[in-house]
């Protein structure tokens, strides 16, 4: 298999951390570097959540704290659905590991520009810390391969009828994203809503040691559940990257809506009628069963060697 250079900009978050845990394992990943936005919570929380996690494995990954605030739009948060810290059903010791002094847009920038070979980015949270990325330093677009993100939907929404959380809570970046022409691939809910964690993998998550009472404790807390599982959106990012012949996917030219009541909504244009090219891979199935043995084999893992 591959080994690919990544980093991660997300807002921790239950399944980014889910998603965090799964990324700081595999020996086919080296992660170069965290960065933090708000989005679940605020952006003092999220930051405070990637450290916990990465104190609660010992993993020295560099993280730095972005932005606090959408480019344009109110925030709002998802409190609601990851509890009032973000990261509940879990009691995490202080971190004893600190953010670095430089915030997240100039950590990207240097971390992709000094790094030895292009960098795919996994975006698991709002867009704005990547919109003013590419805004700022154009130039970096040449050293990103792609960017894998949870975000968008082709058919329906969790915010609103047809906005996804991500890209509701600052669409003006995930357009200026979606417009870069960087190559893009949108692990949207018309996957993460169909291809569960099921109860059953969660169950055998649980006696897993340390690490099974730390996952469990915060996916059993996660609001976006149901009879038949609960949706850890944003490990799917990394499935997809580690395991793409588990996804079908369609590509499409995707427009974002930044105004009025379908503000977020990730458009298709699904008739090809009105452009001729495509600006995003829009993952539309998964194999859950693939999905749920992969991340429980995976954890199986994490906990032997923890």
């Amino acid at each position: 298999m591959k080994n690919y250079d990544i980093i991660m900009d997300m807002d921790p978050g239950i399944d980014d951390a889910v998603a965090l845990t799964l990324a700081l394992h595999n020996s086919n990943l080296n992660l170069k570097l965290i960065t933090t936005v708000a989005g679940n919570v605020s952006v003092e929380k999220t930051t405070i959540n990637a450290l916990k996690i990465t104190n609660f494995f010992n993993k020295d990954i560099p993280i730095a704290k972005g932005a606090s605030h959408p480019l344009i739009k109110k925030f709002e948060d998802a409190s609601h659905v990851h509890g009032e810290s973000g990261m509940d059903g879990y009691n995490f010791d202080k971190p004893t590991n600190n953010p670095i002094n430089m915030n997240a847009v100039n950590a990207l920038y240097q971390t992709i520009k000094n790094n030895d070979k292009k960098v795919i980015l996994i975006s698991t949270g709002a867009f704005t810390n990547i919109a003013l990325l590419l805004t700022q330093y154009p130039d970096v677009k040449s050293n990103i391969e792609k960017i894998v993100f949870m975000g968008g939907s082709v058919h329906s929404g969790n915010m609103t009828s047809v906005a996804e959380f991500n890209m509701f809570s600052d669409p003006h970046a995930g357009k200026i994203m979606i417009n870069s022409g960087i190559p893009l691939v949108m692990v949207g809910l018309d996957v993460t809503k169909q291809s569960l964690l099921t109860n059953d993998t969660l169950e055998k998550i649980k006696p897993l040691g340390p690490v099974g009472k730390m996952l469990y404790g915060i996916i059993s807390h996660d609001f976006d559940h149901s009879d038949s599982g609960t949706a850890v959106h944003d490990a799917n990012t990394i499935f997809y990257l580690l395991h793409p012949e588990a996804f079908q996917t369609k590509d499409y030219w995707i427009d974002v809506v930044t105004e009025g009541p379908a503000l977020g909504a990730t458009v298709a244009d699904v008739r090809s009628a009105y452009h001729t090219d495509t600006n995003v891979s829009v993952c539309l199935k998964e194999d859950q069963v693939a999905f749920n043995n992969w991340i429980l084999q995976e954890i199986k893992k994490i906990a032997d060697n923890y």
